[in-house]
């Protein structure tokens, strides 16, 4: 049997649990509230707890109440079923030609992971509905969504999402690595002490392209008690890679940029782990429907690489 196919009686019947607190000698009420037999009802409670081998209800000649684990299916079954409200009314959308081209910006050095699977994702959900990317720095980012030209960006810290009173979500987080030049002495190491970084010039991103970046760098080298010394921001991360194999300085970068291969570049884990957070941002009174789907696909794939 598909547990699946009794998330939504089971969880209204869980619902009714959960309001009413018990139901004393009159079971079959919650049983008429979901034209189902009660003992119809019942057998796929039953069911259902053999087949995944949780209790998920306490029972008693007098009463019926909720299990901690039936507590936290019925949370997990509500999701679920708000999902599904979701996704059924964006279909309706789509069938009635309410639906547009999706439109999305991103980095590719940054979030090319997510973007695969993701649009697979939405692709087999609404294999009509157009797609278009435009790969843009995250400052770019941020002004096409301001205009309208883009209804979701993949950006980095949220801070500048804040600023410009876009919603956001984090949906993934990635270690910093620094970026060394390979006859840099400090190259030689597994791990690199954050602090032994201070007497060295910083390689930064620019506050057009990556909006806070450079507040970001201040505070996590300040974290360990310096301020870093920065000698040129840069526009674009395969400029940056340039600048550090041509021995001006160190960089702190996602661990994704080590996609930018450079003969003359190497990178290495710091000590204490720093982490970079990565946030989809959009304008809150956007009425895609298929924004809203996508932002759903991105959201879980965004929680299984946190």
């Amino acid at each position: 049997m598909e547990c699946s196919l009794l998330l939504i009686p089971l969880s209204r019947y869980l619902t009714s649990r959960s309001a009413g607190g018990t139901c004393t000698g009159r079971r079959a009420c919650s049983a008429e509230k979901l034209h189902t037999a009660q003992p119809s009802l019942t057998r796929q409670i039953k069911d259902l707890e053999e087949e995944i081998g949780v209790r998920l209800l306490n029972r008693t000649k007098q009463q019926v109440s909720l299990t901690d684990e039936g507590r936290s299916f019925l949370a997990d079954a509500k999701r679920l079923l708000a999902f599904a409200a979701e996704t059924v009314e964006s279909v309706q959308r789509l069938h009635s030609g309410e639906v547009r081209a999706l439109n999305l910006g991103y980095v590719i050095n940054l979030f090319y992971d997510l973007l695969p699977t993701t649009l697979a994702s939405f692709r087999r959900l609404f294999p009509t509905v157009s797609i278009n990317l435009f790969d843009m720095s995250c400052g770019d980012q941020f002004r096409a969504i301001e205009a309208g030209k883009i209804d979701l960006g993949f950006v980095g810290l949220h801070e500048p999402i804040e600023m410009r009173g876009l919603q956001f979500r984090m949906i993934a987080s990635y270690k910093t690595v620094v970026a060394l030049a390979k006859n840099d002495p400090m190259a030689r190491k597994s791990v690199v002490n954050l602090k032994d970084l201070a007497p060295m010039f910083f390689i930064g991103m620019s506050e057009a392209s990556y909006p806070s970046y450079r507040d970001w760098l201040t505070k996590t080298c300040r974290r360990v008690g310096f301020t870093p010394k920065v000698l040129q921001h840069v526009e674009l991360e395969r400029t940056l890679i340039h600048a550090v194999a041509g021995g001006l300085g160190v960089a702190l970068v996602p661990e994704q940029v080590q996609k930018i291969e450079h003969e003359n570049v190497v990178f290495r884990p710091l000590n204490p782990t720093v982490r970079t957070e990565g946030c989809i941002a959009w304008k809150g009174d956007n009425p895609s429907a298929a924004l809203k789907a996508y932002m759903h696909i991105v959201e879980q794939v965004g929680r299984s690489i946190r």
